[in-house]
């Protein structure tokens, strides 16, 4: 039997540079039982293949939807059903994933004179779930159906020892009550690990930050920051993890979303504010803001300015170096309209300007 999986994110998004875990455990399940497997990259001639699967991450990667009516096609993934999305049967969810499926399509990407750091979640790092859920039922959240953290699987389930690193996709593992035993099985490998989708700075303690600081973690500690109400505790939180680190920590800045519904210029304005209150007390413990755009910031008559902090923002280089007015200044250079949007906006709302020139 002849089967193609396609990642749908890899072929729709020119800058997407993290392999489809469900891809992965649907070629390390099917080449267990002896049938030709491949990484499809594109959408022709799909009717030459016995059965065809597509997995999509984001809902906003473009597919031919016509594709998806091919009697052999398969489709899943949070990209086309978001919270609504299957789960894989159990015995794939729990298949150890192919860590070499894309291993021809990085080939090709690096013989064309792209850079090795950018696929080395592909070439370096076992990537899985240890747990899965969140308590928290954020409304913008695709986790919005859970109510609580649970365990998923082993971490032998998916670490492959020849991988230099381990990289977690739990959605809140602090929120798992035996959190100090995953903590335990990753250390045990020596391997520097991460978890990329962020933590709950809300519930650390001081027994959290001793474990989490302790360990050997790889790249920056990730957190979010994502309610302007939060802000009492957000900062508590940062006083505690000032007095066991001193490292970069970076924070989930989620914008543009309305949890009132109203998604009149009197939230739009007022988002602008709070976006920048949040990015001002995550500098002055000179954590670095990463600016997560709900993707109805579209609809704001001031897109142009969440446009122009995620800029800012997201580039650490800048973020470190200039205020955004000074940003606003230097973006002249090759955009009319950066540093009008936070110039107009100032005019408008001259209080605004504590914001324009706030600096790490």
């Amino acid at each position: 039997m002849k089967i193609a999986i396609i990642d749908a994110d890899m072929i729709g998004r020119s800058k997407h540079r993290f392999p489809n875990l469900v891809c992965m455990k649907l070629s390390g399940f099917y080449k267990d039982k002896g049938y030709d497997v491949l990484l499809k990259t594109d959408y022709e001639n799909i009717s030459e293949y016995d059965q065809v699967f597509i997995s999509k991450v984001f809902t906003d990667t473009l597919i031919d939807e016509s594709i998806l009516k091919f009697p052999n096609v398969k489709h899943g993934g949070t990209g086309f059903f978001y919270d609504k999305a299957a789960s894989l049967p159990n015995d794939i969810e729990h298949h150890m994933p192919d860590y070499h499926l894309y291993d021809e399509w990085v080939k090709s990407q690096l013989d064309n004179g792209s850079k090795k750091n950018d696929f080395k979640y592909y070439m370096d790092y076992s990537i899985g779930f240890m747990t899965r859920g969140c308590f928290r039922k954020c409304e913008f959240c695709v986790n919005k159906n859970y109510n609580k953290v649970s365990r998923h699987s082993p971490l032998e389930e998916f670490y492959d020892p020849t991988r230099k690193k381990i990289c977690l996709l739990d959605d809140n593992v602090f929120g798992y009550k035996n959190w100090k035993d995953i903590f335990e099985e990753l250390q045990s490998t020596g391997k520097p690990f991460q978890f990329k989708q962020g933590m709950d700075e809300r519930i650390l303690t001081d027994e959290k930050c001793e474990v989490l600081f302790k360990s050997k973690y790889d790249g920056d500690y990730i957190f979010a920051f994502d309610n302007i109400a939060d802000s009492e505790i957000i900062e508590k939180k940062l006083k505690m993890i000032r007095q066991y680190t001193e490292k970069a920590i970076k924070f989930y800045v989620l914008c543009g979303f309305d949890r009132d519904n109203n998604w009149d210029n009197k939230f739009w304005q007022q988002d602008i504010f709070d976006m920048m209150e949040r990015i001002k007390i995550l500098q002055q413990y000179h954590c670095v803001p990463y600016i997560m755009r709900f993707n109805r910031y579209l609809e704001s008559p001031y897109q142009g300015i969440y446009k122009t902090v995620a800029a800012w923002c997201n580039q650490p280089s800048f973020f470190k170096k200039k205020s955004l007015r000074e940003f606003g200044i230097e973006s002249e250079k090759y955009s009319k309209t950066r540093n009008k949007y936070i110039t107009d906006f100032e005019k408008k709302y001259p209080e605004f300007g504590e914001y324009m020139d706030m600096k790490w």
